[in-house]
């Protein structure tokens, strides 16, 4: 199963670029065995337009037929083995890609949320929309890593 992550805005070369294309390379390895990934990152200018404008770029970005999966606040946060047996669940269902959506500053418009498969929050706090394309990234590497079996997550 394909993975898109669809996002508002550009992520800059820095530190965190640098660690989300880490996490992504390392899913992509761990996952390649499993029927996950590859990876894309579809990344649309949120500046101008609001939630709105912003929902229909991030709409044409998601790809035709895929699951789609908003990270929003009021999702509820999964665990970490939750979030791999959700991924796992929409592979072994035949899904061909899984698009996981990241808001701009002022989130996810109504609309598009609705239309969304799952919400899903990590946590009660809000974060900046970049810092997020970090923590889904280590959590889509985590969930390949639960579902490979190997050492990396330990609770």
């Amino acid at each position: 199963m394909r993975v898109a992550i669809c996002a508002v805005g550009r992520l800059r070369a820095g530190p965190e670029k640098a660690l989300a294309d880490d996490y992504l390379e390392r899913f992509d390895r761990t996952g390649r065995g499993l029927g996950l990934g590859p990876v894309t990152v579809r990344e649309v200018d949120g500046k101008g337009g609001g939630m709105a404008a912003e929902a229909a770029l991030l709409d044409k970005a998601v790809p035709a037929g895929a699951v789609i999966c908003c990270l929003d606040e009021r999702g509820p946060a999964l665990s970490s083995p939750d979030f791999a047996a959700l991924i796992a669940g929409w592979r072994d269902d035949g899904r061909a890609e899984v698009a996981f959506v990241i808001g701009g500053a002022d989130g996810i418009a109504p609309d598009l949320r609705a239309r969304a498969e799952a919400t899903v929050s990590l946590g009660r706090m809000v974060w900046p929309h970049m810092l997020v394309r970090v923590m889904l990234a280590e959590q889509l590497y985590r969930a390949a890593s639960i579902l490979a079996g190997t050492p990396y997550h330990r609770a």
